[in-house]
């Protein structure tokens, strides 16, 4: 290890990942007079953030009466009632005030003729508690995510954020006492090592769409804190609801977002049928994306899908004026035209559903603490750990999450996560000490896959796991295809003993970082599968054959997972919040989620 060198910083707030809730959350922070580090392995504006179109929702009643109680109604719905409903009370009263202060910040958001912002529709958005369609989704044009993103981080340098870009997260430095004291990471540039400590840790990492073979995430989106969590020895929480897009591009997986469905787009089968109809009356194309995700795969699988192979649906734009395409869908235009060789305006765009959004994540309270569940208390906190985004499980999307909460999502809880620093910190006080051996323990893993010399490529591992996540954990599940799974993934964590790298150098290692990377997702995808095994009913994204109907008496619960160094999954459960915050709404009661 004393080849080693490693440079040492110390900061009030330690953020990792620089997306939509990492930036925001780094901007509150040094804002509130914190001095605060950004750790991002791309360039703040390359996080996958940029990638979101479709808008960010907010009851700003621009349209139509709308109300943050319409919201989170719908919001609840959605989640099949797996939703924490203090957290989605907290997401849906603070969305409106969230989205002005980002129009403050500079956003450019679409407008209405009045001026106002431009909100369109959505999937599963309402008025009247479920009676009518809100257009509650804020949007600049299509291009929502990149116009915050590069809106955020102006904010988070005017703020003097200290910004340590293109390092890698290796894992968390934790105390004896289970508290959390910085992160260890590597400069890809250079390779050189840095220990970075800090009062609080924010974990803002995203997703772990890579764990499957095709998804709309970049090729970034390897979950890195869940990875660090994991081998902290602390939990995962509701990692088996997974939510498949309806409409990624067929071949390809770039996402077409759900806005082309708010504004007039709709989905047809081989007979040109829009049958979305016939699955959800009410709401038709703008039901809830597991529903239409599942329409989809009924209707593939009963003969009715388009092309040589029917295996995919196609998308119409037909009745969407050109001119408001040109306006609010250039984007969608665009990638129709390269991932798909379609001209919008004169043919439809073959789409499938893909793997979109990790539900689950590093379970947390809605101020971003995380949670480590003990006998004494389900709530227990891990002093000096925070979690926001897709990273993070507040629970506010349960197992089922809306489109255009997402981004909603990143800032309410950035905000919170900045806001619950300022409040229990004070700039400039001692921060804590690892425990002895942690560091050296960070660095036995980088030489282990450093200097691996097995027979088998981490390309080959990563493709074996991908395919296996992909076949065995789909949009229809059953007991055999996922214990084949279980199996099947399990086999590939067994080879990571014979892993090998070629690169033995420490700049810019590519083949490296790929390999800490998959380390990270082979994990998640481990306690995801596992967890999805054990739930015996459907709900939300997670949809069985063998148990077609949701069973609150049983599983009204979130799955709280350990993975164990040996690579088996201990899984326990923890209670679903059903109480609110305040008096200005009441418990929703679970019924029967229809569209």
């Amino acid at each position: 290890m004393a080849a080693y060198e490693i440079t040492d910083h110390t900061y009030d707030v330690i953020v990792v990942g620089a997306g939509g809730a990492g930036l925001r959350a780094t901007m509150g922070a040094a804002k509130a007079g914190l001095k605060t580090a950004c750790l991002t392995k791309v360039f703040p504006t390359r996080s996958h953030t940029v990638a979101a179109q479709g808008g960010i929702s907010a009851a700003l009643s621009n349209m139509e009466q709308d109300d943050w109680r319409y919201h989170m109604y719908d919001t609840v719905k959605g989640s099949d009632w797996l939703g924490d409903q203090d957290a989605i009370e907290y997401l849906c009263r603070e969305a409106p005030a969230a989205v002005l202060e980002l129009e403050h910040f500079g956003v450019p958001f679409s407008r209405t003729e009045d001026g106002k912002i431009y909100q369109r529709a959505f999937g599963g958005m309402t008025t009247n508690f479920g009676e009518g369609q809100a257009h509650r989704t804020c949007a600049a044009a299509d291009r929502t995510g990149h116009a915050i993103l590069h809106t955020l981080y102006g904010q988070s340098l005017s703020a003097d954020a200290d910004f340590y870009i293109e390092y890698f997260a290796l894992d968390l430095l934790m105390t004896d006492d289970g508290a959390c004291a910085g992160v260890l990471a590597i400069c890809m540039e250079d390779g050189s090592l840095h220990r970075f400590r800090g009062q609080t840790t924010i974990l803002a990492t995203g997703g772990y769409g890579r764990a499957f073979f095709s998804c709309t995430s970049a090729h970034t989106c390897t979950g890195d804190g869940g990875g660090m969590v994991l081998r902290a020895g602390l939990p995962m929480q509701d990692m088996e609801f997974v939510q498949f897009h309806p409409t990624g591009i067929y071949g390809s997986g770039c996402l077409i977002t759900e806005g082309v469905r708010g504004e007039g787009g709709i989905l047809r089968n081989a007979d040109g049928e829009a049958f979305m109809e016939r699955y959800a009356p009410s709401a038709k194309d703008l039901a809830s994306r597991d529903v239409v995700s599942r329409s989809m795969t009924i209707e593939i699988n009963e003969g009715r899908g388009v092309g040589k192979d029917a295996d995919h649906c196609l998308l119409d734009l037909s009745l969407i004026d050109p001119d408001h395409i040109r306006n609010r869908l250039p984007g969608i235009a665009e990638s129709a035209r390269i991932f798909a060789g379609v001209d919008v305006l004169k043919e439809p765009i073959p789409v499938i559903p893909t793997v979109h959004y990790n539900m689950g994540g590093i379970p947390t309270n809605y101020h971003g603490e995380v949670v480590n569940p003990t006998a004494e208390n389900d709530d227990a906190i891990v002093p000096g750990l925070m979690a926001v985004g897709e990273a993070a499980c507040v629970s506010v999307h349960g197992a089922n999450r809306l489109g255009s909460n997402s981004l909603t999502d990143l800032v309410v809880f950035g905000r919170a996560a900045a806001l619950r620093a300022a409040e229990v910190l004070t700039p400039g006080a001692p921060v804590r000490k690892e425990a002895a051996g942690a560091t050296e323990k960070a660095l036995e893993r980088l030489d282990r896959f450093r200097f691996a010399d097995g027979s088998t490529s981490t390309a080959e591992l990563r493709d074996r796991m991908q395919r296996s996540m992909q076949q065995k954990a789909a949009v229809f599940r059953t007991e055999d295809t996922m214990r084949e799974g279980v199996g099947l993934v399990k086999e590939v964590w067994d080879g990571m003993s014979d892993i090998s790298t070629a690169d033995r150098s420490m700049v810019w290692n590519s083949d490296l970082i790929e390999t800490l990377e998959f380390d990270n997702l082979i994990r998640q995808a481990q306690v995801t599968i596992e967890g999805a095994v054990e739930r015996k009913e459907s709900r939300g994204a997670h949809a069985r054959d063998d148990y077609p109907n949701r069973d609150d008496e049983n599983w009204m619960k979130h799955t709280v997972s350990h993975h164990n160094e040996d690579g088996t999954v201990s899984l326990s459960y923890r209670e679903v919040h059903n109480y609110t915050l305040t008096e200005e709404i009441s418990y929703i009661e679970p019924k029967e989620r229809v569209y």
